[in-house]
C-alpha cells in the first residue's frame, strides 16, 4: 500500500480534498471518526476513561459526556496528557488494522489517513508514511471561511486558528503542497494531480 499522510488547518479544505480521492478510490481513513469509535460504549478507552475521571464524564445513556471531559482536560494539561495516554495508542491501533486490511485485499492501494492534527502529532502516527500532503490557505482565508460558512464570529474563529499547529509548523513537513486559497475547481485539479501520482507510486510499489 502507498500510504498518505493528509493534513491542513480548519476550513483548510482537507476534507474537499480526502472526498476528492476517495471519488477516484483511494482507502481514506478519517482520525476523527476513529478518534469517537475507540471511547464509544464498552470500549476499553471508554472504560479507562470512566476509571480515570470519574462517572460525571459519562452521560446517562452511557456514553462519553464531551462536555464534561472538556470542561476539565481544556483547564489542565496533565489531565489532557493522560486522556490522550488512553486514547491515541487506541487509535493508532484501529489505524494500522483498518490499514493492513486494506492492504491484504489490494497490496497496490492508496490510503490516505486524514488527520487533522499531524503537524501537533509528532511521533504519534499510525504507521509509515509515503507522502505527506499539507492543504494550505492563508490564516485570514480560513479566518473568512469560518466567520462566513460556519456562522462564527471572528473571535471564535482566531481563537480556532490559534489553537492548532501554525502554518509554518505545517508546511514544514509536507512533501506535497495543495493550494487552496484559489476556487474549488483548483483544489479539485491538484487533488486529481496527486491522484494520479499516488496511483503510479502505488504500482510500482513493492509490496511489504
Amino acid at each position: 500500500m502507498y500510504l498518505i499522510g493528509l493534513t491542513g488547518g480548519i476550513a483548510s479544505g482537507k476534507s474537499v480534498v480526502a472526498s476528492r480521492l476517495a471519488s477516484h478510490g483511494a482507502v481514506v481513513v478519517d482520525a476523527d471518526a476513529l478518534a469517537r469509535q475507540v471511547v464509544e460504549p464498552g470500549t476499553p478507552g471508554l472504560a479507562r476513561i470512566a476509571e480515570r475521571f470519574g462517572p460525571t464524564v459519562i452521560a446517562d445513556d452511557g456514553t462519553l459526556d464531551r462536555k464534561a471531559l472538556g470542561a476539565i482536560i481544556f483547564a489542565d494539561a496533565e489531565s489532557r496528557e493522560a486522556l490522550n495516554a488512553i486514547t491515541h495508542p487506541a487509535i493508532i491501533e484501529l489505524g494500522n488494522r483498518l490499514f493492513a486490511e486494506a492492504a491484504a485485499a489490494d497490496p497496490h492501494a492508496v490510503g490516505v489517513y486524514d488527520v487533522p492534527l499531524l503537524a501537533e502529532a509528532g511521533k504519534g502516527r499510525p504507521a509509515r508514511y509515503d507522502l505527506i500532503v499539507v492543504v494550505h490557505a492563508d490564516a485570514d482565508i480560513r479566518l473568512a471561511r469560518l466567520v462566513e460558512l460556519r456562522g462564527m464570529t471572528r473571535e471564535e474563529a482566531s481563537h480556532r486558528l490559534n489553537s492548532q499547529a501554525s502554518d509554518a509548523e505545517r508546511l514544514a513537513i509536507a512533501d506535497v503542497v495543495i493550494d487552496s486559497s484559489g476556487t474549488l475547481e483548483w483544489t479539485l485539479e491538484q487533488a486529481d494531480e496527486l491522484w494520479e501520482m499516488a496511483a503510479a507510486s502505488a504500482h510500482s510499489k513493492q509490496p511489504e
